[in-house]
């Protein structure tokens, strides 16, 4: 009997660990991840390729919205560009810290695996770029991306994606060309 009682006692245990359990099969958008991130400016001269690493960190997800399920995230990264001299033939690189706040809609009640999203954030780089054709005048820049991607996996913990995203300091100073990349992601949530 006495190991009846402690069966008995330990079934609220053994239920939210199951509930907990549950939680955590289902990554899809609920669970932080790490990725890595390669790109390429689209403008004619360009020649500027990026390597991004960053992290999602989920804040909140609305269940549903118009057919779907729509969530925001957080994306924090530090990129490097890159890009070929003004005036020679080499490449110099230039690091770059940004943080970009996500909107993401999930179609089909939040079930399917594809979804769309976009993002506005800002970032900062360690010199100016320049390039034959383009010159920032400023190291502070905004930036806007815009992405189409899939999960997929198990318990959806793979994403590749997408992505569109835009640099540019919104006419702070002169000059301000901007720079446009194509980029595609591989993120893993955990």
């Amino acid at each position: 009997m006495t190991n009846m009682l402690r069966c008995l006692k330990l079934l609220p245990c053994a239920g939210c660990l199951s509930l907990s359990l549950a939680a955590a099969a289902a990554p899809q958008d609920s669970a932080p991840g790490i990725y890595i991130d390669l790109g390429q400016a689209i403008h004619s001269n360009a020649n500027t390729d990026s390597l991004t690493l960053g992290a999602v960190v989920p804040w909140t997800h609305w269940p549903q919205v118009q057919g779907g399920a729509m969530s925001f995230y957080w994306d924090f990264f530090v990129s490097q560009w890159r890009a070929p001299r003004p005036h020679g033939a080499d490449k110099r690189n230039y690091a770059q810290l940004g943080v970009i706040a996500n909107l993401r809609y999930r179609f089909d009640q939040g079930d399917s695996p594809w979804f769309v999203e976009a993002g506005i954030g800002g970032t900062v780089m360690n010199h100016l770029y320049r390039t034959v054709d383009r010159e920032f005048s400023t190291t502070f820049q905004f930036t806007e991306q815009f992405g189409v991607g899939r999960s997929f996996g198990g318990q959806g913990e793979h994403e590749l994606s997408l992505r569109l995203q835009h640099f540019s300091n919104a006419a702070i100073k002169s000059p301000n060309p901007g720079e446009t990349f194509v980029r595609v992601r591989y993120l893993y949530r955990f």
